[in-house]
């Protein structure tokens, strides 16, 4: 299978690295010293589950120099789905189709409307995995599964060959039918996750220890299925308290992408994640005043520094 990684970084990295392994024709996207690291050592995966060094992988900064391909797998982050989506655009109308990989609910939208809505299917990732070093992605913890699925009949089979192809090498994936749902399943605790760590600037454990922040997560986690749940995605009775269990079972050193970003003074993904549910739940008269005070405490750090 060709497949071509559009942002290598944590998530496109890691699993982009397995489908490698595996022996498919995968072509990874970066830029700067991780692009120059990918060329010149290949790329390292550090992880206590399934750690992997490939010595030579193909990299580049053009996605039109991939050639067709069969899959996309879309990794950026949130803030470059309209410039990526009209990088991707030439290699798509080629033939192949477009999983976003992301951590919001609304880059397929975009998506459909920059390439077609039966090129862009949807795709969920759990995992905790970052940029260590240039051509270095850290693992942290066991978790590492994608879900996919097709949002028109068009998709379904190609989706499913990529879900066959990543379980051949060895990924967990699997193919769902209705991915939306498994989307603002994942939306609804990563925006809960990724904020509470964010304004606390600790990892989950703490977060999950002290009672204030573990009741601020399961408001926040609430109100974004109270959003769903208008919109006609109904996540279940018990969902908070699911959240509250996989919460748990997570490693207590385990920091959100976001947090990751924060600590680095890189830009943000909050107006896509707390900003995105304080946003919805505004446009559909409903109140999420932990969302919008998570957001408007984040705001100014959203462009990499603190305002002055």
């Amino acid at each position: 299978m060709r497949i071509l990684v559009m942002g290598a970084g944590g998530v496109g990295g890691y699993f982009g690295a397995l489908y490698a392994r595996a022996g498919h024709e995968v072509t990874f996207v970066a830029r700067g010293a991780h692009l120059a690291a990918l060329r010149t050592a290949g790329l390292t995966i550090e992880s206590g589950a399934t750690p992997l060094r490939l010595s030579s992988v193909r990299a580049t900064d053009d996605p039109a120099s991939a050639g067709a391909v069969d899959v996309v797998m879309f990794c950026t982050k949130l803030w470059d789905v309209e410039a990526a989506g009209k990088q991707i655009a030439p290699v798509v109308a080629r033939g192949g189709i477009v999983i976003p990989f992301q951590n919001g609910v609304e880059s397929h939208a975009i998506l459909q409307r920059l390439i077609g809505v039966d090129r862009v299917a949807g795709g969920v990732a759990q995992i905790a995995a970052t940029i260590k070093a240039p051509g270095v992605i850290a693992h942290t913890g066991t978790m590492a599964r994608l879900q996919v699925g097709a949002f028109t009949p068009a998709l379904a089979e190609p989706v499913r060959a990529f879900a066959a192809a990543g379980q051949a090498a060895g990924i967990q994936i699997e193919a769902v039918d209705d991915i939306e749902k498994a989307l603002w399943q994942k939306f609804a605790m990563l925006a809960a996750l990724s904020g509470t760590t964010c304004l606390a600037r600790q990892p989950v454990g703490v977060v999950r220890s002290d009672p204030d922040l573990r009741a601020a997560f399961a408001a926040a986690v609430r109100e974004a299925s109270a959003v769903a749940q208008a919109k006609g995605i109904v996540l279940g009775a018990d969902f908070v308290e699911r959240q509250l269990g996989f919460l748990d079972g997570l490693p207590a050193e385990m920091r959100s992408s976001m947090l990751n970003d924060l600590g680095a003074g890189n830009r943000l993904e909050a107006p896509w994640l707390s900003g995105a549910v304080a946003r919805m739940a505004r446009e559909l008269n409903l109140a999420a005043p932990v969302s919008s005070t998570i957001y408007a405490a984040l705001k100014p750090y959203l462009t990499g520094a603190a305002a002055r």
